[in-house]
C-alpha cells in the first residue's frame, strides 16, 4: 500500500522531526519498473518503530549508539536511514542504481534541514541534535548481480576488527516477487556472515576477560506487508533454511504497526555455515 503514488513529494513527521521525501510516480508507472520509485505505507511505520527508545531492540542492547546497520532495498526515500542514522554509528542504504538520484536527493535535502535546525539550536542556546550526516550513505547493490564479500566494499571504510561487519540488516517491504526471494535471502546471509568471520575468541585460551568482547551475531530484521500467501510461504521457507527465525509479537510492535492488518516483522540470526541448508 503506497502513501500517495501520484504525489512527487511526501511530507512526514517521525519522532518529532519533519521529512520531505521526493518520489517518482512516472518511474513507477513505466513498463518493467520496480516498486522502489515511491514510498510505501509500511516504511514510515517501521522507521518510527525502529527509532523509538521503547523498542525492545534498544532496551536489550541489540541496537546501540555503536551499531552499524545495512539496509537492503531502501527505495528512493532513504527514510529508515534518515531516522536511525542520528542514533547509531553508521547506516548504509543499498538498492539498484535506478533509485540513486532520488535517494541522494532525499538524503541531501533532509540532512541539510537537520543541520540548519542544529545551527538554530546552537544560536538559541539549546543543545544540538545528534544528527551526523557523515555516517549515512547510499551505495548500489543488486541482489541478483552483486556479491557481498567485505564490510569495506559497502562502506568505503578501511576499518576492520571491531567494525568489520554489520550489527543488523534491515529489509523493509522487499518481498513482493517470488523470483527475488532467493537472491534476497542469499544477500541477507552474505551480509550476516561477515560477522561470523570475525574472531569470536581470544588467541590465548586462558584470556578469559576477552571472551566478553566476542561480537553478538548480526540480526536480520525483515518487515513486510503480507500480500500473497504463496510468496510469503516461499520466503519464510527460504529464510528459515539459513536463519533461525522469530516473528516479533504484536505487543512488541508499535501501535501504528499493530493497527495495520497484514504488517509483520521477523528477526533472523544466521545459522552456522554447517547448519545452513543449500
Amino acid at each position: 500500500m503506497r502513501l500517495n503514488s501520484q504525489a512527487t513529494t511526501i511530507d512526514l513527521t517521525i519522532g518529532g522531526k519533519d521529512y520531505t521525501i521526493h518520489q517518482s510516480p512516472t518511474l513507477l508507472n513505466r513498463p518493467g519498473s520496480t516498486t522502489g520509485a515511491v514510498i510505501w505505507k509500511i516504511t514510515p511505520l517501521v522507521a518510527s518503530w525502529l527509532g523509538s527508545p521503547d523498542n525492545f531492540l534498544w532496551k536489550t542492547g541489540a541496537l546501540s549508539t555503536s551499531s552499524n546497520i545495512l539496509e537492503l532495498g531502501c527505495g528512493i526515500s532513504g527514510l529508515v536511514g534518515l531516522v536511525l542514522s542520528p542514533l547509531i554509528s553508521r547506516y548504509v542504504l543499498t538498492d539498484q542504481i535506478y533509485v540513486a538520484r532520488l535517494v541522494e536527493k532525499n538524503l541531501e535535502e533532509n540532512l541539510v534541514v537537520s543541520q540548519q535546525r542544529k545551527s538554530s539550536q546552537k544560536r538559541k542556546g539549546k543543545p544540538p541534535s545528534t544528527a551526523n550526516p557523515v555516517n549515512l550513505r547510499f551505495t548500489t547493490l543488486d541482489w541478483e548481480l552483486d556479491e557481498v564479500t567485505s564490510f569495506s566494499s559497502l562502506t568505503e571504510s578501511s576499518q576492520d576488527d571491531v567494525t568489520a561487519s554489520f550489527d543488523a540488516v534491515v529489509a523493509c517491504d522487499c518481498i513482493y516477487n517470488e523470483t527475488l526471494i532467493e537472491p534476497l535471502v542469499q544477500t541477507c546471509a552474505d551480509v550476516c556472515r561477515l560477522r561470523q568471520r570475525q574472531p569470536s575468541c581470544p588467541e590465548d585460551a586462558n584470556d578469559i576477560q576477552n571472551y566478553d568482547r566476542a561480537p553478538a551475531p548480526a540480526l536480520c530484521i525483515v518487515a513486510q506487508q503480507l500480500r500473497d500467501p504463496e510468496i510469503f510461504e516461499g520466503w519464510i521457507k527460504a529464510f528459515s533454511r539459513r536463519f533461525r527465525v522469530w516473528r516479533v509479537p504484536e505487543e512488541a510492535l508499535s501501535t501504528e504497526l499493530r493497527a495495520n492488518t497484514g504488517f509483520v516483522v521477523h528477526i533472523g540470526v544466521l545459522k552456522n555455515d554447517a547448519a545452513a541448508g543449500p
